[in-house]
């Protein structure tokens, strides 16, 4: 094996170890392969899970359609291992949205492309809008919110499996200060409503929080809201191993 190959190889096995290490320490449950048959999969969420996608390319798998997020990674690796399965994905996430504006799209965005697996990440903006845009939300509203349109989605799609990705605010990330202590009541919403809609729960929280033993936030999450490239695959890994659980 030449010098080229042999670094090649090993490199890409200390970034899987690397990675792993991390979501071990968080809790994340080993990856094994997925028992979903032929899935529908629709991402929903924020301006994490829209990552500037082309919002005119809505059609299933279609690249300039999943922004350059984590749902690319997560697109290109299902598609990738799962040739021989009929996989379609969508990604609905939209910039700025709150659980409200979910519910005003869902028909659209969510029911009418009916999902086997619908994954879920939102609640940053329910709160940071109470920072910085005039927004009057509470935790109370996000967690009434959010149980309405899952309850909605069961009834219209008794079969669906849930993915619920864990909002996220990383340390010393440039918009996080000491008012988003109060974020936590968010997060136990989350939780909560995840334990009580059978959901797999994507830990992200405590995945960046286990990261930042490894590299400083900016090369996770500089502004502790939006990830980096190196944040996105983080995030890839860990909804995968979700993803194998349902």
């Amino acid at each position: 094996m030449d010098r080229r190959r042999f670094l090649h190889r090993n490199g890409l096995g200390l970034v899987g170890l690397w990675s792993a290490s991390i979501l071990d320490r968080a809790g994340m449950p080993p990856r094994s392969a997925s028992q979903i048959k032929n899935p529908v999969i629709v991402f929903q969420g924020d301006s994490i899970t829209d990552a500037h996608r082309d919002k005119a390319r809505y059609y299933a798998n279609d690249a300039r359609g999943m922004g350059n997020g984590y749902v690319m990674l997560t697109a290109a690796e299902l598609l990738g291992t799962e040739a021989a399965q009929d996989v379609k994905i969508y990604n609905r996430g939209i910039s700025g949205h709150k659980v409200f504006q979910l519910a005003n799209r869902w028909d659209i965005d969510c029911l009418s492309l009916k999902p086997t697996v619908l994954s879920i990440l939102i609640g940053v903006n329910d709160f940071w809008h109470t920072l910085d845009w005039n927004y009057d939300g509470t935790a109370k509203v996000y967690e009434r919110d959010l149980r309405a349109l899952l309850q909605r989605t069961k009834e219209e799609l008794p079969d669906v499996k849930l993915i619920m990705g864990m909002p996220f605010a990383v340390k010393g990330g440039t918009a996080i200060t000491s008012k988003w202590d109060a974020f936590t009541a968010y997060q136990d919403a989350c939780q909560e409503i995840a334990l009580d809609f059978n959901a797999a729960i994507v830990p992200y929280q405590r995945i960046f929080d286990e990261a930042l033993d490894e590299a400083p936030v900016s090369y996770w999450c500089p502004d502790g809201v939006h990830p980096s490239m190196a944040g996105a695959y983080l995030m890839k890994e860990a909804w995968m191993r979700a993803y194998s659980t349902l």
